[in-house]
């Protein structure tokens, strides 16, 4: 597996202000100068938060532990007390899918949004000998294969999405997560909610695994099968990160406006212009997210599976918890360089940054950590590329700023060859369909170029 160029950034001078703002000293480097945390949780937004991490080590002294281990146990160690934060997709459950007690912390808590991304669908394909990279899936397909209702490359509504490509008589792997994740929590609510003929499970963070399919652990679990040369055949649902992590492609899946998308920073972040966001501060899910009008927008520049992933911050010092308000004061400095600096890096990494608006909530909920401070925070300080100074909290930059989709992106007889996410090459026509190039590239694919030359044939 090729990793993406890592990009550290040095803390600027914004971050000192803002470490100042959350009440917390801006100290010089040393280890000394902060309690060590630690946090558990998801895997769809790992890659980001070790990236932070790193930074936050090597340029201001934090030691910030995480173990991507799911979602749901990350939520369940959070209940424990075992750790300081967590992180997760999907907020706590009072009717776990499997039967098991609601999940109920015993001490205050609060969910801070972190980063927004796309759930994309890694494959590795080939035709001829020849590397698949412009795959295109409907929703109503998508379904299909990972309830094992279809199990060849070659079924005529796979052939029917991809009319440019001859598809292969070569059975489909799905490869699903073994383990309770966000991931599958937000795929399988969008099956739901949208093939709910094909999809009768509701939300599972559970994946049940097709007769023909696989399971493993972890997005690192999902995406490493697929990406070996035993994968050929396969497909998995995983962040768009870890593709362009891998050097492999990703579906471009039909919108409801019938445009095939590809979840680059500037999909998702217009497909989160219709996101609803829990704006009562007095509710205990106040900030997370119902999506129905993002998987049905109309804006053909959409990537229907997207949505925020959350921190989850303690709001009260309870023993025997682990977490102390000494704790808090890291935890506030680290979830302030999350919100604004460690922004600029999401769309490398292969996620979208937070809009304006969830940034200032997120600030307001920095206040209530133990140990973090409580002062306002100026938004023309945040390095963040989704605003700048002056803008109104419900601009967006990058959905401002988002192109449209090219004409061989609509669904018809056209099909573009641009290739996706970690594998930018052309996959030549083969099919009765006839080609087009996207304009532009993937967004991640400069930082992927290198992982994607080293990818299979």
């Amino acid at each position: 597996m090729s990793p993406l160029k890592r990009r550290p950034t040095r803390l600027v001078a914004a971050f000192g202000a803002l470490l100042l703002a959350v009440g917390v000293a801006a100290t010089p480097a040393s280890a000394a100068t902060w309690e060590v945390i630690t946090g558990t949780g998801s895997t769809w937004s790992q890659n980001a938060l070790d990236q932070w991490r790193t930074n936050v080590a090597s340029n201001y002294g934090m030691t910030v532990n995480y173990s991507g281990v799911g979602s749901s146990a990350g939520r369940r160690d959070f209940i424990a007390g075992t750790i300081d934060y967590a992180v997760s997709e999907i907020p706590f459950q009072s009717s776990p899918e499997d039967g098991s007690a609601p999940e109920v912390p015993p001490r205050g808590y609060a969910y801070m949004p972190i980063v927004a991304g796309g759930t994309a669908f890694m494959y590795h394909l080939n035709i001829g000998g020849k590397r698949v990279t412009n795959l295109r899936l409907s929703g109503a397909t998508i379904t299909r294969i990972f309830t094992g209702a279809i199990t060849n490359w070659n079924d005529p509504a796979i052939q029917a999405d991809n009319p440019g490509l001859a598809m292969p008589d070569k059975a489909i792997v799905p490869v699903v997560r073994s383990d309770g994740s966000g991931s599958s929590a937000q795929f399988s609510l969008w099956m739901s909610k949208q093939h709910s003929d094909a999809w009768t499970a509701g939300m599972r963070s559970q994946f049940p695994t097709p007769a023909n399919g696989k399971a493993q652990s972890g997005s690192s679990g999902v995406a490493g099968y697929v990406s070996q040369g035993y994968g050929e055949g396969a497909i998995t649902y995983v962040e768009y990160s870890y593709a362009l992590e891998s050097g492999f492609p990703v579906a471009k899946v039909l919108n409801a406006a019938d445009y095939y998308v590809e979840p680059t920073s500037s999909s998702v972040a217009v497909a989160l212009l219709q996101a609803q966001i829990n704006n009562d501060a007095a509710s205990a899910d106040y900030l997370t997210q119902i999506l129905d009008g993002v998987y049905n927008s109309g804006d053909p520049r959409t990537y229907p599976l997207s949505s925020y992933s959350y921190m989850i911050v303690p709001t009260e010092v309870k023993p025997p918890a682990v977490f102390t308000e000494a704790k808090g004061a890291t935890l506030g400095a680290f979830a302030s360089y999350m919100l604004c600096e460690g922004q600029q890096q999401a769309a490398d990494l292969g996620y979208s940054p937070l809009p304006m608006n969830l940034v200032l909530a997120g600030f307001e909920q920095i206040k209530r950590i133990p140990g973090a401070g409580g002062a306002s925070v100026d938004p023309n300080a945040c390095n963040n590329p989704t605003f700048k100074p002056g803008d109104s909290p419900s601009n967006n930059q990058l959905a401002l700023t988002a192109p449209q989709p090219a004409d061989c992106d609509k669904r018809g007889p056209n099909q573009c060859t641009t290739g996706t996410a970690g594998a930018p090459q052309e996959t030549p026509v083969s099919g009765s369909g006839s080609g087009g190039s996207a304009t532009g590239g993937p967004e991640g694919a400069g930082a992927a170029a290198d992982a994607a030359a080293a990818g299979p044939a």
